[in-house]
């Protein structure tokens, strides 16, 4: 079993900048590959990055390539995913998973999910 806790999300103007994490607890955090997802108001849950068990390899969505940055920190047990240049685009609940297999692109290749943390762009 794997305990996800999201944080740091919050209202911002665009333009702005957050740092979203994600606190991992149970089984050997740095086994897993990780995903970030977003879903915004009255829209599916849509993949925004991952990253490798090493850190060494980084996916983005088109959406979000050039202004969003995934890292890890395997002694922390964490994994963080970096926002600027926010849009008011951005606005959704941001989930953390754990990858279990297939695609890192698609929600069913994850398996463990958190509870989301919000963040609202203002124009």
């Amino acid at each position: 079993q794997v305990q996800l806790v999201e944080s740091g999300g919050r209202l911002v103007q665009a333009g702005g900048s957050l740092r979203l994490s994600c606190a991992a607890s149970g089984r050997t955090f740095s086994s897993y590959a990780m995903g970030w997802f977003r879903q915004a108001p009255g829209k599916e849950r849509e993949f925004a990055a991952a990253i490798n068990w090493s850190g060494y390899s980084t996916y983005y969505a088109d959406s979000v390539k050039g202004r969003f940055t995934i890292s890890r920190d395997n002694a922390k047990n964490t994994v963080y995913l970096q926002m600027n240049s926010l849009e008011p685009e951005d606005t959704a609940v941001y989930y953390c998973a754990t990858h279990y297999s297939g695609s890192y692109y698609r929600i069913p290749s994850y398996n463990y999910w958190g509870q989301g943390t919000q963040v609202t762009v203002s124009s």
